[in-house]
């Protein structure tokens, strides 16, 4: 087998691997989450959002690749976290306050959370489950498995931005589908254009993103 067939395998194997896993969270989710108590639902909640990154991260196995591969350092620690938050709170404030102000609240969002630990644990959620899984699977995996199919940066971009969008469609409709996309294409910008902007910076910009969305919408 080619080296670029075997890419495109790679890649079509851990796409469809990531949209089955997604599919069977969904279910679980929906048939047996709230079944556990809370505490315990807690931890399952973003344990289970890292088996979205099994197949991709059995194929790395098999093909003895390794995390750092895919942009994943600690090199500049503190400033990769900085980045991150800077972004995070740049993003929010175009894309999430400024809209609720303008009277967009409903299409933003919406939560039931009024406790303060209930906001903590969203931002615990959302950095260690949903943002670590997500960005080693499209700003991680795939965009360099695009790269190495065709050295083409922006065909990179704008492919995993759209796998991105479509993961939602599960969870999601036609407007989160597009502005999902729209900002993995953002997210890979801020990565391609920003100085030590890895993809540690990405993980804490989408979970600190996602996270004051709700906080946002619950006290504003």
């Amino acid at each position: 087998m080619t080296t670029k067939k075997k890419i495109i395998l790679q890649l079509a194997i851990a796409i469809i691997g990531v949209f089955v896993a997604l599919f069977g969270l969904v279910k679980f989710n929906q048939y047996v989450l709230m079944g556990i108590p809370l505490y315990p639902r807690m931890i399952v909640m973003i344990l289970t959002q890292w088996l979205l990154f099994l197949v991709p991260g059995i194929l790395m196995i098999i093909a003895k690749e390794k995390i750092s591969g895919l942009g994943f350092t600690f090199e500049h620690l503190g400033r990769q976290i900085l980045i991150g938050i800077v972004l995070a709170l740049l993003l929010s404030t175009f894309l999430t306050v400024l809209p609720i102000l303008l009277g967009f609240k409903d299409m933003v969002g919406s939560t039931n959370y009024t406790k303060a630990w209930q906001f903590a644990y969203q931002f615990a959620y959302s950095i260690l489950g949903v943002a670590v899984a997500e960005e080693l699977i499209f700003r991680g995996y795939i965009f360099h498995k695009l790269l190495e199919l065709r050295n083409n940066r922006w065909l990179a971009i704008v492919i995993s931005s759209l796998v991105f969008g479509l993961f939602h469609v599960f969870t999601g409709n036609v407007i989160q589908i597009f502005v999902t996309a729209l900002l993995g294409f953002l997210f890979c910008l801020c990565r391609e254009k920003i100085k030590n902007c890895s993809l540690l910076s990405l993980i804490i910009l989408h979970g600190v993103y996602d996270a004051l969305i709700v906080l946002w919408v619950g006290i504003l």
